[in-house]
């Protein structure tokens, strides 16, 4: 029997993505097939580079295609090309942005801040393109948090060049209007802050652009939605029920405004003591799982407290770079890919209705 093409895509299709609930070839993730005698190769394409079965994808692939008859080596590589999100036709994308991501909170104080700067410093550890907007205005505090509080951003024809932090790029009123000097606007000016960030910063190609917004369901959320395709929005929360009640509202905003709600993170979810190990759920227990569940929205995960987190906020070290092994820094790293699975599964939801309405 002679190798062809048609032998190795057939095997292939017995690998199924686990999101998307296709088989990899149906998916179009197969490129540059090559078949030279007995000597394969071809690129696995995953639509995130924070793939969690990434591994597991490419182990399958080589026994697969190896275990064909006349088939001496196989040479599998794993690459990653994020889709662009779906776009509505009232709205213009930013050039060169492919998915525009918000991280909200319904009240102040549950670490939206912290967990947007680690998930953004996450996703570019695993290789994608991020830039990170901090659309808090009264409170924009992600510069400290990233270290470059005393840089400033410079001008190229007309558009902000964006500050960088850990493979992040940046802009924030704090490094255009430093020190403390407070910001006292109302909607109108917000909504033309908001329109300069997306359209005036030259953000170049991104795969994803996370948007720390201020609390609560204000202007800011509003003119994000009104003015571009958001591809979906993170909640964040703590455990305790005060917490809980305000997220609901932001959820039901984001569902308003058309807005898919990627999930729900929970911060400060339970503290580790340091000598015995022993867990403390010192803001109660389960209530960001209940809220998902309740909603029907993803999970995405529970990040533990930790003296950690705080002290590479202060120091603009985030702890998935200062301490990388840290029971935090994992659950991070660990929520980022949660994040990417959703906005993939998103972005190919077009695709998909395609495929079911071909078979």
């Amino acid at each position: 029997m002679s190798l062809n093409e048609n032998i190795i895509l057939d095997a292939l299709r017995q690998i199924k993505d686990p999101d998307l609930h296709k088989d990899i070839v149906t998916l179009g993730f197969i490129k540059d097939l090559n078949i030279d005698g007995g000597n394969i190769s071809f690129r696995i394409v995953l639509t995130t580079p924070a793939c969690p079965v990434r591994d597991e994808m490419k182990n399958a692939a080589q026994e697969l295609v190896s275990a064909i008859p006349g088939v001496q080596t196989v040479n599998v590589t794993m690459d990653a090309e994020v889709p662009k999100g779906r776009g509505l036709s009232d709205k213009v994308s930013v050039p060169g942005v492919k998915n525009i991501i918000a991280v909200s909170s319904g009240k102040g104080g549950v670490g939206k801040s912290t967990v947007a700067v680690n998930l953004a410093v996450a996703l570019a550890l695993d290789g994608a393109r991020v830039g990170l907007m901090d659309a808090d205005v009264y409170g924009p505090n992600v510069p400290i948090m990233l270290g470059v509080d005393r840089e400033r951003p410079e001008v190229d024809v007309n558009k902000l060049i964006p500050v960088e932090a850990y493979g992040v790029k940046l802009i924030s009123m704090a490094i255009l209007q430093p020190g403390d000097k407070p910001m006292i606007v109302r909607g109108p000016i917000l909504h033309g802050l908001v329109k300069q960030f997306l359209s005036d910063v030259k953000w170049g190609e991104l795969d994803y652009l996370i948007v720390d917004m201020p609390p609560g369901t204000g202007d800011v959320q509003l003119s994000l939605a009104q003015l571009v395709p958001v591809q979906g929005a993170v909640l964040v929360t703590t455990p305790q029920e005060v917490a809980i009640i305000d997220v609901r509202r932001a959820l039901r905003m984001f569902e308003t405004v058309n807005v898919p709600v990627l999930g729900v993170i929970e911060n400060m979810s339970y503290f580790i003591a340091p000598d015995t190990g022993a867990r403390y759920h010192i803001f109660g227990e389960g209530g960001g799982q209940k809220l998902a569940q309740q909603y029907g929205v993803p999970f995405l995960g529970s990040i533990p407290m930790g003296i950690e987190v705080r002290e590479g906020g202060d120091k603009g070290v985030p702890v998935v770079i200062g301490q990388p092994q840290s029971p935090q820094a994992q659950a991070f790293r660990k929520a980022a890919e949660e994040v990417a699975r959703q906005v993939s599964i998103e972005a190919m939801k077009p695709e998909l209705v395609v495929l079911r309405k071909s078979q």
